[in-house]
């Protein structure tokens, strides 16, 4: 039987501190050769649709998942969201399709759990203060993770769009009252570089094909999530100047020279090296790799997202979903 799962009967599933242990396990895994995570192909339509088919195999859960990633920009002219995704469950000895179910829910949790186990791994135990270029719901999920893995009390977001914000900040409040947390103080920002002056930990969240960030902003002892950009080499968030500047933390290394804007770009300009984006996430947190070393170090977790971690969330999902709705 395969369980059909939309996005209404995802919402609520999945307990969010519970993603975050999953999607470390998942990285010290595909450190230990204990999961697969190949390069995905992409192919772009004539409409300028890039369709990306992203695989992972668990071998100590024993699945299987297919995400099928759809990112066309033309939709944010109209009403359809620019990216889409479905994700395949499969039994990964018998091949057995267990679940279809929505990625929205899924893409926006593991994104924000991947954040915060690098910020828990990463980050200096001090950090206090939270900023946010971008304030979609990404960003709200976001505060959620990382006050998990920090004592957070001010958040300093910024957008193009006031009205976002102000979205934002009524989403964040409804959040913060449904998980019984306290309320923290949210900073509405003038431009990018007051949330990157002010953050401890930094967290952009745009589709953004020109840097939004410039890594003349940093100031020592800063860690920044790099998670908005769609896996597209010509896209990015953080100029050359950011990439050289960081230590830089990645996903997975053969993705990222392969997908990321981020460091493309960065090795294009001369900024960077390939050697730059060796230091998986997963192997720090296995022990086989040093994090952060020094306070005033600069660490930046870049990443485009990677199937392993639709994995995590995907195995999550299916443990309590009842029988009845199996179709």
């Amino acid at each position: 039987m395969t369980a059909v799962l939309p996005d209404d009967d995802l919402a609520g599933l999945v307990d969010l501190g519970d993603l975050i242990d999953a999607v470390r396990t998942a990285h010290v895994d595909l450190a230990l050769g204990l999961a697969e995570q190949p390069i995905p192909a992409i192919s772009t339509t004539a409409g300028a649709t890039i369709v990306l088919p992203m695989v992972a195999t668990s071998h100590r859960l024993g699945l299987t998942v297919v995400k099928v990633l759809t990112d066309a920009p033309g939709n944010r002219d109209g009403d359809g969201p620019a990216q889409q995704s479905t994700v395949v469950v499969l039994d990964s000895r018998t091949g057995a399709r267990l679940a279809v179910m929505n990625g929205g829910t899924g893409t926006r949790m593991r994104t924000a759990a991947a954040s915060a186990v690098a910020t828990d791994t990463l980050a200096r135990n001090d950090s206090r203060v939270l900023g946010l270029v971008g304030a979609g719901p990404l960003a709200v999920e976001h505060v959620a993770a990382i006050r998990t893995v920090r004592a957070i009390d001010t958040v300093v977001v910024w957008s193009r769009s006031a009205a976002r914000v102000a979205e934002f900040r009524r989403a964040l409040l409804r959040r913060e009252h449904a998980d019984g947390v306290p309320a923290l103080d949210v900073i509405t920002a003038s431009g990018p570089r007051q949330v990157v002056e002010t953050a401890d930990v930094l967290c952009t969240l745009t589709p953004s094909r020109v840097p939004v960030v410039e890594g003349a902003w940093f100031r020592p002892g800063l860690h920044v999530n790099a998670v908005g950009a769609p896996p597209r080499p010509d896209h990015r968030e953080i100029d050359s100047e950011g990439m050289a500047r960081a230590d830089v933390f990645v996903d997975s290394t053969a993705i990222q020279l392969h997908k990321s804007g981020e460091a493309l770009l960065s090795l294009r300009d001369g900024a960077t090296t390939e050697e730059d984006f060796q230091h998986e996430l997963g192997a720090v947190l296995a022990g086989l790799a040093p994090g952060r070393t020094g306070h005033e170090q600069i660490t930046l977790f870049n990443s485009v997202g990677i199937a392993l971690q639709d994995l995590a969330y995907a195995a999550l999902a299916l443990q309590p979903y009842p029988t009845e709705h199996s179709a």
